[in-house]
């Protein structure tokens, strides 16, 4: 395994991602929705958990107030090992932080340009773009008939010249979850041959996520990688923290590149991400609720007769038979914020789960833009 000079990759890193960041956020910006009738604006744009974090969580910030002066130390210890209990995962594997975009960066450099990285097509890009930005080549593998990541397609792409394959699951847009069976047989077959990151940033909204995740077979080592953040079903977007568990060289050359040092952690994210884990009972309140939220959309597409996926994700995606920038506009008009467009589907749109008064004002738009067919 090929390492790199540290002080060169990390400005390597910065360098990329200060671009990537930039480009991606005006590529991604929805439109400004205006105020509805009753003043408010519903922003279902960036799948954000608008139910808040754990309370737990606003206590351990406000007892680290005082201590902002002090870089975080222990405190990083700390949560890796809640995260490897919670896991049953050796501490040595688990990468802290929201890694996918660095993970691009090293799988891309490790060994030098050209190393092909395959995705779903649409979907979430951040690993694939910044793997392209030193080097990478993308290739896109489209969704099948039913809009689901095409694992055998994806497989047959895989060859000599792959570094990574990168899924989503649920995937975005979609939201729709894979089968587990097929999903662990095909994820047994790619990781044979090249590396497989698995996004599960949206999976613990879906139902049985212990029969789903693949965090087992990171542990029997398998050529793995499952990565979770807290920015989703946590609530904890505006504090930017995830960790990825690893098989033992890619986490060992990850941490010798300063990728693990405490210092470059927020102590309010660390402290954060700790009190969430420690409420037992917070995540399955949130899924359920949006998934009640979620069900509520689904009988309105059934009413509208509208084609639409079976999202178990915080979010729906659905035909709405007009261009994306017209509905997008027609839905910001009436006070609410949607998802950017995903090419080929520029006659879908993607609506996250917000409050329920906000989900209200959403519905109650859609149904004014598209009357009952």
């Amino acid at each position: 395994m090929t390492l790199f000079d540290r002080r060169r990759w990390l400005k390597t890193i910065a360098l990329t991602l200060g671009s990537l960041s930039v480009s991606r956020m005006f590529g991604a910006r929805p439109a400004s929705a205006a105020p509805g009738s009753d003043g408010t604006i519903a922003r279902l744009s960036l799948n954000e958990n608008p139910f808040g974090p754990s309370p737990l969580v606003s206590h351990a910030i406000q007892r680290e107030f005082a201590n902002l002066c002090r870089y975080t130390g222990p405190e990083y210890d700390a949560l890796v090992g809640i995260i490897a209990d919670k896991e049953r995962m050796p501490r040595e594997q688990i990468i802290l932080g929201e890694i996918l975009e660095p993970l691009g960066t090293y799988l891309s450099l490790q060994g030098g340009p050209g190393g092909e990285f395959i995705y779903s097509d649409p979907g979430y890009t951040a690993l694939i773009d910044s793997a392209v930005a030193v080097g990478g080549r993308a290739l896109a593998v489209p969704l099948n008939a039913r809009l689901e990541n095409d694992l055998p397609a994806i497989g047959g792409r895989v060859n000599e010249h792959t570094r990574a394959v990168y899924l989503v699951n649920p995937h975005n847009p979609t939201g729709i979850v894979a089968d587990a069976a097929e999903l662990r047989q095909a994820a047994r077959s790619i990781s044979r041959q090249a590396l497989l990151i698995m996004d599960e940033a949206y999976l613990e909204f879906a139902d049985r996520f212990a029969e789903r995740t693949l965090t087992d077979l990171v542990r029997e080592g398998e050529n793995v990688i499952v990565f979770r953040t807290f920015a989703k079903i946590y609530g904890l977007a505006g504090l930017d923290v995830g960790y990825g568990l690893a098989p033992k060289t890619i986490a060992r050359a990850m941490g010798e590149q300063g990728l693990n040092n405490p210092h470059l952690f927020n102590r309010l994210a660390v402290a954060a991400a700790a009190a969430s884990l420690r409420d037992s009972s917070y995540v399955a309140a949130v899924a359920q609720r949006v998934s009640e939220e979620r069900e509520l959309w689904f009988r309105l597409f059934r009413d509208l007769k509208l084609r639409s996926t079976p999202s178990a994700a915080n979010f729906v995606f659905f035909e709405t038979g007009m261009p994306h920038g017209e509905f997008s506009a027609k839905m910001s008009l009436e006070g609410v914020a949607i998802g950017k467009i995903f090419p080929p589907f520029d006659r879908w749109a993607r609506i996250s789960i917000g409050l329920p008064r906000e989900n209200a004002i959403a519905r109650s738009a859609l149904r004014k833009i598209i009357p009952r067919a």
